[in-house]
This record gives C-alpha cells, sequence and structure tokens, in this order.
C-alpha cells in the first residue's frame, strides 16, 4: 500500500502534543489589526487546544501525528 499524505496546510497549522491533543493558534491576529483592541490582541496571543468536535477531521489530516 502506498504511504497516505498529510495535508500540508494541516501540518502548517496544527502540532501534536505529548498527551495526543492537537494545539492551534489563534485566528483574527493577521492583519487590520488598528481596529481591533489592545485587550483583544493581546488575548489572541498563544495556542489553543482543537475542540472536539473538529478532532476528528483533523486527525484525517494528520494521519501520522
Amino acid at each position: 500500500m502506498p504511504k497516505m499524505k498529510t495535508k500540508s496546510g494541516a501540518k502548517k497549522r496544527f502540532k501534536v502534543r505529548g498527551s495526543g491533543s492537537i494545539k492551534r493558534s489563534m485566528a483574527y491576529k493577521r492583519h487590520i489589526l488598528t481596529k481591533k483592541t489592545t485587550k483583544n490582541k493581546r488575548q489572541l496571543r498563544g495556542t489553543a487546544e482543537i475542540h472536539s468536535t473538529n478532532m476528528a477531521s483533523v486527525r484525517s489530516m494528520l494521519p501520522y501525528a
């Protein structure tokens, strides 16, 4: 059987933690930042965990992770 390919967009966006959970970066922090408040931009820093409803689709995009 041939190897399954990882979705290249997913491998750039998600990292699998040692516990098996998947982390992602926050959205809405790329452009048009002048109209967003400092508090909003500060709270968008860092990473968050993938929601359980999206876990199956992200796992299928990262077959070897």
